[in-house]
């Protein structure tokens, strides 16, 4: 069995990957790997987004299928137009990374930002330039009144791009995580003079790492994974195909094409489309401009509407008015490298911020990254308001290499004893005590549905809900806990679809 794919070393890794699929389903089958040069490839003096059409990297390994010069070939999903993909069912989408972007930056980046000066960026992708650009700006520490970024276009694979940023041509550069952990990842050789594995270890020392959230850098539709593709009259190869496609990963995969499709087409785009998989469900999320210039944000698999009888309460409505904040007078001290920030009411303190400038720092979600950022503090990552567990997957990587017992989770009080109950570390510097407003008790006991933002808040009011009422939730530890308390809660990804899903919802009536 023939495979082509594209020279890269990555390219190479995802045909060997794909070769090991299919001698695991047909041990005697022998198979030949040739890597050869796309459009994509050899135009390298010039944007993507400058040359004319779509499918620069894999049209010729479509053509070499049909001239019969191999059996299968392997790309990146992401770089197939939806036209092609959908132009024949001699696919398979066999494996799937790590969706995100992550934005890599050369060590001396922190005083250029202290100095004024401007930080050059390196991408050639629209998307990445108005989404993540836009998010940088803030998400940077805040060392000076503000941060200047200028874009610069950058080609070539994974590790040319790495080289370029190494010799100080750019002082950050944008790529996907999923080539990044496929290279760190690999122990072959694939009949190149380096391993991926060493080359870009060596090419990542002492860079600061940014892993860019999920619904702010949405990332490009498949992103991630890796497609097998036959002729359709070449019958043996389209059997093997069937035998090692992945059913949920092809769906996925579909899913966002199709969504993607909606919006425009070819490299000019500016939006991306990703699949979300809280700890409940799994969501199709689009956000950005498309093709004719309007900014859209759009969820699917949301809970239904209500109707126009049901009585809706909001705790995003008064979430000042369910506690007060005691702050524990005692330092506390985090002995482990890792910190895990769940909740920006924890920075109140200062000598809590200078601790973090020290430690590798992970945020809950946005909000709390830039109330970390307007500190001074680098923030490597967030777990995009999924909750805390989610980012176990993402430590794993081979791209931050975390060991849960190296992290440590601040929070407050009540919250902190329930993690270090679950085995992980956890400490505290505040205390919520809660208030008891009889308008709010009322206001919770005439709802139909009512919408938590926080366990915490459940504790304090729940039990004056009527029995027969229908709880909401955003994704993650509330979720989890609500479950426990046996009330089936419909499940929102995070507060911020919950308050998307409520404006389109306009006939609904707020209890607040």
């Amino acid at each position: 069995m023939r495979i082509i794919c594209r020279d890269s070393r990555l390219s190479l890794l995802q045909a060997e990957l794909v070769k090991q699929k299919i001698q695991s389903v047909d041990p005697g089958i022998s198979v030949q790997i040739t890597g050869t040069s796309s459009r994509g490839d050899r135009e390298l003096s010039v944007p993507l987004s400058s040359l004319d059409g779509t499918d620069f990297f894999t049209q010729e390994l479509f053509d070499a299928l049909q001239r019969g010069e191999a059996d299968i070939a392997v790309h990146s999903l992401k770089d197939m137009s939806a036209p092609h993909f959908f132009s024949h069912d001699a696919f398979a989408v066999v494996d799937r990374e790590d969706v995100r972007d992550i934005a890599i930056f050369n060590p001396d980046v922190v005083e250029k930002i202290k100095s004024g000066q401007t930080i050059i960026v390196g991408t050639c992708s629209p998307r990445r330039e108005e989404m993540a650009v836009v998010f940088l700006k803030k998400a940077l520490p805040q060392l000076h009144d503000q941060i200047s970024i200028e874009i610069r276009p950058i080609r070539g694979n994974v590790e040319g791009r790495l080289k370029q940023l190494n010799d100080g041509s750019y002082d950050a550069t944008i790529l996907a995580t999923a080539g990044i952990n496929r290279l760190l990842r690999s122990e072959i050789d694939s009949g190149l003079q380096e391993t991926g594995n060493l080359l870009v270890r060596e090419l990542l020392k002492d860079k600061l790492l940014m892993l860019l959230p999920l619904f702010e850098c949405v990332p490009a539709p498949c992103q991630g994974a890796i497609v097998a593709e036959a002729d359709p009259s070449n019958e043996a190869a389209v059997n093997l195909l069937r035998r090692i496609n992945h059913p949920q990963l092809f769906a996925e995969a579909a899913a966002e094409k199709k969504r993607a499709y909606q919006y425009g087409t070819g490299c000019l785009q500016k939006f991306g489309v990703a699949t979300i998989h809280s700890r409940q469900q799994s969501y199709l999320y689009a956000a950005g401009e498309d093709s004719r210039g309007r900014r859209f944000s759009e969820w699917s698999n949301l809970p239904d509407a209500i109707n126009e009888a049901s009585l809706l309460f909001s705790s995003t409505d008064c979430m000042k008015d369910f506690f007060t904040y005691d702050w524990k007078e005692e330092q506390i001290h985090i002995q482990q490298p890792v910190v895990f920030v769940a909740n920006y009411k924890s920075l109140q303190q200062p000598v809590v911020a200078k601790q973090l400038t020290q430690k590798n720092v992970w945020a809950s979600g946005t909000k709390t990254w830039l109330e970390l950022a307007k500190l001074g503090v680098w923030v490597q990552g967030s777990a995009d308001a999924l909750g805390f567990e989610t980012l176990q997957s993402v430590w794993q990587m081979p791209l931050f290499e975390i060991e849960i017992n190296d992290v440590c989770i601040l929070t407050h009080v009540k919250a902190a004893e329930r993690w270090r109950a679950k085995g992980y570390h956890a400490v505290a510097n505040y205390r919520l005590e809660p208030t008891d407003y009889s308008w709010l008790r009322e206001q919770v006991a005439a709802a139909s549905h009512l919408f938590w933002s926080s366990y915490a808040q459940y504790e304090q009011y729940g039990h004056y809900a009527k029995p027969e009422a229908v709880h909401l939730c955003a994704g993650g530890e509330t979720a989890v806990l609500l479950t426990e308390e046996g009330l089936e809660p419909q499940v929102f990804p995070t507060i911020k679809s919950f308050e998307q899903w409520r404006k389109l919802n306009t006939r609904l009536h707020s209890a607040v």
